[in-house]
């Protein structure tokens, strides 16, 4: 009798360990394609970036193995190193500037004032505007010389001499910075609108009972029940800073696509070693430095936040 009931006990196991199997094959095969694409996309192009980094290939002949060469190649070349320059002034300058902004349309547009639907939908625009139509009407509001709508502001409001803009080594970072802003600010405001309105009114009924004014509210807590929300767009500000390509390439690329000193970022140069000059273990190695700059600057910034919740 105990081993009829040991093979049932047996036989039970293995049914269920069936219907297992048979389940956890319906969940890969829903996997399978997304991960697939993935693999073959994303996976096995960063792993074969990780080996071109320490070799020396341009994309026809057999790969010739250099190991550290093209790190130390890179940082002998002037150009890598402006491209880098470029990219922190750019990332320095666009971060903080864009949460400013982005936060005071936030909080204007989330008072109760007439039109605030039209406004939310003007300012957010031109982040979904196609980037040719939005930098087209841009270059023509910021034509060099007297000609531009800038221009004639600086000379008839400020008395101030006409700037080149894109086409001044002296300001084309200056424009792509301020296009950066102005294109992107939209979207982060939509975060930030949602934050704000996830704001307790308790907590400002509060305040105001203790005698708060509206620096102080903003100050203790509008600014303090944010921080998630400024350490989002803060994380996804800087990534998207560090990944800045196509701004630069319309507003500074030229008639064909060259791009100098003064505005060239880090994709572009990438881009430029890879598909121009061909040489794709140096594209390659300039790419590793700015995974490892991104990942740095998003490891400090999350010891940051958690050091900050921790207090």
């Amino acid at each position: 009798m105990s081993n009829d009931t040991a093979d049932i006990q047996v036989t039970k196991t293995k049914a269920r360990m069936a219907r297992e199997r048979k389940r956890a094959m319906v969940a890969y095969s829903f996997i399978a394609p997304n991960f697939l694409g993935f693999a073959i996309f994303t996976l096995g192009p960063i792993i074969l970036a990780f080996v071109m980094a320490f070799t020396e290939w341009d994309g026809s002949n057999p790969m010739k193995f250099v190991g550290i060469k093209n790190f130390t190649e890179l940082f002998k070349n002037d150009r890598f190193t402006a491209s880098l320059e470029n990219t922190l002034k750019y990332s320095l300058f666009t971060v903080p500037l864009t949460l400013v902004c982005a936060l005071a349309l936030a909080i204007l547009l989330n008072q109760k004032i007439k039109g605030r639907t039209f406004f939310r939908t003007v300012t957010f625009f031109p982040y979904v505007a196609s980037l040719v139509a939005v930098a087209a009407v841009w270059n023509m509001l910021f034509t060099p010389g007297k000609g531009g709508l800038m221009n004639q502001l600086l000379m008839n409001v400020f008395h101030v001499a006409p700037l080149k803009w894109a086409a001044s080594p002296n300001t084309v970072m200056l424009t792509i910075i301020l296009f950066s802003i102005w294109k992107n600010m939209g979207y982060y405001m939509v975060i930030y609108l949602a934050g704000l309105q996830g704001i307790s009114e308790d907590l400002y009924e509060a305040a105001s009972l203790d005698g708060a004014n509206s620096w102080q509210k903003f100050l203790y807590v509008t600014l303090p029940q944010l921080k998630p929300t400024t350490f989002f767009v803060s994380v996804m500000l800087t990534i998207s800073c560090f990944k800045i390509y196509d701004i630069v390439y319309m507003l500074a690329g030229g008639s064909n696509g060259v791009v100098n000193k003064s505005a060239i970022v880090l994709v572009f140069y990438i881009y430029e070693e890879a598909f121009r000059n061909w040489k794709l273990g140096s594209a390659s190695a300039a790419a590793l430095i700015l995974f490892a700059i991104v990942l740095v600057i998003t490891l400090i910034q999350f010891r940051g936040e958690k050091n900050y919740a921790n207090d």
